[in-house]
């Protein structure tokens, strides 16, 4: 049976014993938050918050907590999803394997929107400051709506098969929005919804913006997931749901005399009408995905026209932050349902991983074909160059920061998804004076603030193929380092993490050109060590792979912060004959990293005291 609502999915959660319900008043500022990231570490079950303060509904979290149960959640129509992305991907697969033609029928057969007249979403009006007003972080501007499913359509040709359906963060309050009247947009580049802003501002039309929230599952899922142009996610939504996605227009005049037409979700548990106001507003700040806040910078605000809810509904939510969060999970589906897809989008890319203890956009693995001269002796990056450039042309993935991409013809076995193994086989191979490749002045990540403003940075390709030319250290070398070098430590084999003191300035980049001209005349002693970190803490980088990841990827920004031992430039190529030396301190533009609550942890452990909400489950 297919989920109508939130409270469907729920009830089949908690019979399932996938959900826990606590009963005591919440408070919707940071301890929520709290409480979710504690259950989400543990792995625990879904969250159904019965009592939120200051609201009239109740809320859930968690929900996609865990692959098994985002599994669960879609156990009777993703086997359909996944034949109607093979039948696409492999035409021939339905003739091979007649179950995937069969199953990727019934998935069409509830792709097609559906209109609906009302819907249950029209039960009752409401007003924004009587939603849940959850607030992840102490310094975040006010409270977010962390599952939006954001609706808008084109003006030059409106409709459903043509609209946008994109999870971009909108905040409730705070800053200069007028209470109950306005509510920021926050979207970044490259998104949909800015299409169709751009288009209806070139028409000369207002543009009208809906925000559903709840409604089945994979409405939430659909507005996450990368689909190729002319694909609206409505239709992968019903599809995914095994029920159309249905929906009712609102018609309205606008001050100005000029009609709008307004979408609602008729299945979404609330749903929040509105027109963009031609002005920007500050929107943020807000802890994001990278680990770090999202600074206040001027956004697009939303009119609030209406807010409709259906009867008995509950305000589905997660919490952001450094990964691994419950996004992860997201992204862990995604590629379960896509992976068949790569290899057709871009030719000769065999797989690509955005790596999430990354922060996604900073950090992207990719292994592509390598078959342009065959005849040569020795095997060099060509054909995975041109790779390369596809991906960083490619949709979402064009924001890469840094793109690693290793040959397949070197090891049909390597995974990105095994990054230990992936950054290995890359260490042994590269060579610094001919695989650096830079975009040194371009378009970046808006949540990235590496780069020297925001939306602006660069990126680094960095393409190994052939045989090993080294192998890898373990231990640290004989090396001497300079004075102002506190702490030394091996991250993993081939990789080396150095404590310098903090960078407070320009002037301070001076530690890491002192240190390469010291290792310059010491090259011999480091070639089993062709990647030194320079960083803030070399005991934290050094822990673990993801505190190496997170550090390392979205504390440095490539044109800027990466040097070399013996460095050179030859006709505008930069490249070095000893390690490549990455700085990866924190920087004065950088945002700051998001820490908890003291007190409110110290009540949330108090939960998981015996007898309390929590006990036996963090």
């Amino acid at each position: 049976m297919a989920y109508k609502s939130i409270r469907d999915c729920v009830k089949d959660l908690e019979k399932n014993s996938h959900l826990i319900r606590i009963q005591k008043e919440v408070d919707p500022h940071l301890e929520m938050a709290e409480i979710h990231r504690r259950v989400f570490e543990a792995g625990g079950p879904a969250i159904l918050f019965e009592r939120v303060r200051g609201s009239d509904f109740p809320a859930v979290s968690n929900l996609f907590g865990t692959l098994e149960r985002a599994r669960f959640i879609f156990r009777r129509t993703i086997r359909r999803v996944q034949s109607l992305i093979s039948l696409k991907a492999d035409p021939t697969s339905g003739l091979k394997k007649p179950s995937n033609l069969y199953h990727a029928l019934r998935a069409g057969l509830t792709a097609l929107p559906r209109r609906a007249l009302g819907g249950a979403v029209r039960y009752r009006r409401t007003t924004i400051d009587r939603l849940p007003y959850i607030q992840s972080w102490p310094m975040d501007g006010g409270p977010f709506i962390t599952l939006p499913q954001v609706y808008s359509e084109d003006a030059y040709i409106p409709g459903l098969m043509k609209s946008n359906l994109g999870m971009y963060r909108v905040q409730l309050a705070g800053n200069d929005y007028r209470t109950n009247e306005q509510i920021g947009l926050h979207y970044q580049i490259h998104r949909g919804i800015g299409v169709h802003h751009s288009r209806a501002l070139e028409k000369g039309r207002p543009f009208p913006v809906s925000i559903f929230v709840g409604g089945p599952p994979a409405h939430t899922f659909a507005a996450v997931m990368p689909l190729p142009e002319g694909l609206p996610e409505v239709a992968f939504a019903g599809a995914l749901a095994g029920r159309a996605f249905r929906y009712s227009v609102d018609r309205s005049k606008e001050p100005g005399g000029q009609r709008i037409r307004q979408v609602l979700s008729a299945d979404a548990d609330f749903c929040i009408t509105g027109v963009v106001e031609p002005e920007l507003l500050p929107e943020g700040p807000f802890g994001d995905h990278l680990g770090y806040y999202s600074l206040t910078h001027d956004f697009p605000a939303l009119r609030v026209t209406a807010v409709y809810h259906r009867k008995n509904a509950i305000w589905p939510f997660t919490v952001v932050g450094r990964p691994p969060q419950e996004d992860t999970i997201f992204g862990a589906l995604i590629h379960e349902l896509t992976g068949p897809m790569v290899p057709v989008s871009i030719p000769g890319l065999r797989s690509m991983h955005a790596v999430d203890q990354a922060g996604v956009h900073p950090l992207m693995l990719a292994i592509g074909e390598e078959r342009y001269t065959p005849y040569e002796k020795e095997r060099i990056p060509a054909e995975i160059l041109t790779v390369a450039n596809a991906i960083l042309g490619f949709g979402q993935a064009s924001l890469a920061k840094y793109l690693w991409i290793a040959a397949y013809q070197d090891n049909p076995d390597l995974d990105t998804h095994h990054i230990q193994e992936f950054f290995d086989h890359m260490l042994r191979r590269v060579d610094w004076s001919r695989d650096l490749h830079f975009q040194t002045s371009t378009t970046m990540d808006t949540l990235d603030y590496s780069g020297v403003s925001i939306n602006r940075g660069s990126r680094v390709v960095i393409a190994a193929a052939g045989q090993p030319r080294r192998e890898l250290g373990a231990e640290m070398p004989r090396v001497k380092l300079p004075e102002t070098i506190q702490d030394a430590r091996v991250i993993f084999p081939g990789v080396l993490a150095l404590k310098a003191p903090p960078f407070k300035s320009e002037a301070d980049r001076i530690h890491v050109d002192d240190l390469c001209n010291q290792l310059s005349e010491q090259k011999e002693s480091l070639e089993r060590y062709p990647l030194i970190v320079v960083c803030d803490d070399a005991e934290f980088t050094a822990r673990n792979l993801d505190n190496f990841l997170w550090v390392v990827f979205t504390r440095s920004n490539p044109s800027h912060d990466i040097y070399g031992v013996d460095s050179f430039v030859e006709f505008k190529h930069w490249g070095c004959h000893g390690p490549l030396v990455i700085d990866a301190r924190i920087k004065p533009h950088h945002a700051p990293a998001l820490e908890s609550d003291p007190e409110v942890v110290r009540e949330v452990e108090e939960m998981a005291a015996p007898g309390g909400p929590l006990h036996g489950i963090i």
